[in-house]
């Protein structure tokens, strides 16, 4: 359709889930992107069946951020996708009382740390393309609804989410202030189906019973899709949405909007 057309979009965590279907949603729109993931297999697996560009890359890494900019100087979308909860290597204490400080450094260097220096070289890279003769850039932060709210059982997970929402203000205003053409709003989800589900959706008779309970408190009582997220940044990402900076963007079957309780 040709939203996106001419724009070079660097999508960090592409390599499947959320950040996979907003590549391929750029790609459809006419965007050249380039997929960064530290798992290197999937990565150049997704890259090539989806024809995009991919570097091996690891977010909490400021080396690969410094050699980013040597490779990739001018860019106009930056998806800042790529996250963690803790508990990838399996049940680990991430309350306020038993987390390890080790813990809660791991899960904030994925998830604040690498959006702090993505946002820090979008800058200078949409700089850049802005003295190119670019219409200006596009900074989208995924942050979650878990950052919106407590999670006292992932408290790591969700201040770092928490914080990704007010740095992403906080570029918002410094690039209106330096005279930037360069927008930078934050997506926030929440139950999406993505392979991090599955593991407790399991593939047995009981799966539709087990989905249900999951989202029995979303007001639209299902999981939202990866398609949907990445229709969201697809709108960030265009000209479509060129007044738009500064805003925080919920998909969350209207989990945030309150009680649908009758008053009494």
């Amino acid at each position: 359709m040709g939203r996106l057309r001419g724009k070079r979009a660097l999508i960090t965590g592409g390599a499947r889930g959320i950040g996979a279907a907003i590549a391929q949603a750029f790609i459809a729109e006419g965007a050249a992107v380039t997929i960064l993931d530290k798992d290197e297999p999937r990565g150049a697996a997704a890259a090539e069946a989806m024809r995009a560009a991919f570097l091996p890359f690891d977010v909490a890494r400021e080396c690969d951020w410094a050699a980013l900019a040597h490779t990739h100087p001018a860019i106009d979308i930056m998806v800042n996708n790529a996250g963690i909860t803790g508990f990838e290597d399996g049940a680990t204490a991430h309350d306020p009382e038993h987390a390890s400080l080790a813990d809660w450094h791991h899960v904030h260097a994925t998830n604040l740390d690498g959006v702090f220096m993505g946002c820090r070289y979008a800058i200078g890279a949409m700089r850049r393309a802005l003295a190119e003769g670019s219409t200006g850039g596009s900074i989208i932060n995924l942050s979650s609804r878990s950052g919106l709210v407590g999670i006292p059982m992932a408290a790591a997970y969700a201040s770092s989410k928490a914080a990704v929402r007010n740095h992403s203000k906080s570029v918002a205003l410094y690039c209106a202030g330096q005279g930037l053409n360069i927008r930078c709003n934050s997506i926030h989800p929440a139950a999406i189906l993505t392979p991090m589900w599955e593991a407790m959706l399991g593939d047995g008779p009981d799966r539709a019973d087990r989905m249900a309970a999951l989202v029995a408190e979303t007001p639209m009582k299902r999981f939202g899709t990866v398609e949907e997220v990445a229709s969201v940044a697809v709108l960030l990402a265009s000209d479509e949405a060129a007044y738009m900076t500064g805003a925080e963007l919920s998909l969350d079957g209207g989990l945030l909007a309150g009680s649908a309780a009758s008053p009494g």
